[in-house]
């Protein structure tokens, strides 16, 4: 198939980098290459470049210049957040115990394990309901002087939920206990003010927003007590070793600052696109039902559920088709196991097998989604054919 017919619907996975965002990065590839932390002009100059940039990110997410950390990607900043924080808070006053939800990006999840594991902290978990949002109430009724670190996703990647975050930082300031929040997702999507949010720790990564890969930055309040976990240099505050990349982090806070030029009006015009093609799947296609929350989601984040169909079949006929889409988590795709996911929030196997995520970006238009649903019903019913022939 000509790569001019094929149709991108994976923007939750990735972004293509846009064309100012590379314009700006191009100098410090070439002529303005130093290393921040040189005496000489050039790294003077780069230390300029990187300073400039962490403005501008603490800028566009209302936060303090001091406060932002750069890194390389949403997942080192989730990993630099709860291993960072939660031993810092059991050196401080000897809090063991991690609260998350059952339905955290792996880059959560994995790491609290681990920390359990390893270092003897205790894991628990906090409910969520049917969509996958938590109620604060419940948190409220967990949280206690054991507890070292919360951490609870603003915007789930395979499903789209909001949760009230904002409510959740209450409780944790009340009780004293920092919280963390991977708004990798949402970031991109809503505007985010951390003056008033009221969390702990944020964490984003640039390629979810038209910016470079390998590259994201983690917000840390002034006064949260936290350990670095990469030691060597003093860069970054002494936070977070290692000479920073500076065209990818002066790319980031072009990106971030060009998506929130238009992030309103691109707000409005994909919620539009996502409840077509929502309403066009559910009244297509039988033994189909909506994943997440209906209302309180992403703008452009449209995800099923489809009974006795595998999801890697499905991605692979829709591939064939000249759609790319996910069935979940881009970092989990190729797994043939029921999603995680869609088993906490009370899917059966049967249908957490049968997963779809569609995701739009300033690429798609109303004729993508058209064309994407007078295929998808063929497609569907093609992977349940399959699926009874095994």
């Amino acid at each position: 198939m000509a790569w001019e017919e094929r149709v991108y619907l994976d923007y939750a996975a990735t972004t293509p980098v846009a064309e100012r965002v590379i314009k700006v990065m191009l100098p410090f590839f070439e002529s303005a290459f130093g290393n921040p932390s040189s005496v000489h002009f050039e790294g003077q100059q780069a230390e300029a470049a990187l300073e400039e940039a962490r403005e501008r990110v603490a800028r566009a997410l209302g936060a303090q210049p001091r406060e932002i950390f750069f890194t390389s990607g949403g997942t080192e900043s989730d990993n630099l957040a709860l291993r960072g924080i939660a031993l810092a808070e059991h050196q401080r006053r000897g809090a063991y115990r991690i609260l998350i939800t059952p339905v955290e990006h792996h880059a959560v999840s994995t790491t609290a394990r681990q920390l359990q594991d390893v270092f003897g902290f205790i894991v628990d978990y906090i409910p969520v309901d049917s969509y996958g949002r938590v109620d604060p109430d419940d948190l409220h009724d967990l949280i206690d002087s054991s507890t070292a670190l919360v951490s609870i996703i603003h915007a789930n990647n395979e499903i789209g939920t909001l949760n009230p975050i904002a409510e959740i930082a209450a409780i944790c300031e009340e009780k004293g206990v920092p919280l963390h929040t991977d708004a990798v997702q949402s970031v991109a999507h809503l505007r985010l003010d951390l003056a008033t949010l009221g969390v702990s720790a944020l964490s984003i990564g640039a390629h979810k927003f038209y910016g470079p890969k390998g590259v994201g930055a983690l917000y840390v309040r002034q006064g949260t007590p936290i350990l670095p976990v990469q030691t060597g240099g003093a860069q970054e505050r002494g936070l977070r070793a290692g000479t920073e990349n500076v065209p990818l982090i002066v790319g980031m806070a072009e990106a971030l600052e060009m998506n929130l030029e238009t992030l309103d009006q691109e707000t409005q015009r994909l919620r539009a696109l996502r409840d077509r093609l929502i309403e066009g799947v559910l009244d297509a296609i039988p033994r189909a039902r909506l994943t997440g929350h209906p209302l309180e989601r992403l703008p452009n984040h449209a995800s099923f559920a489809f009974e006795h169909v595998e999801a890697n079949t499905l991605l692979m006929y829709l591939d064939h088709a000249g759609f790319a889409c996910s069935s979940g988590s881009a970092c989990k795709t190729g797994n043939p196991e029921p999603s995680e996911v869609l088993q906490a929030i009370g899917f059966t196997p049967q249908w957490a097998m049968g997963g779809l995520r569609v995701t739009m970006g300033r690429g798609t238009t109303q004729a993508h989604v058209e064309r994407f649903l007078s295929i998808l019903p063929a497609v569907v019913e093609k992977c349940r054919v399959a699926s009874r022939v095994r």
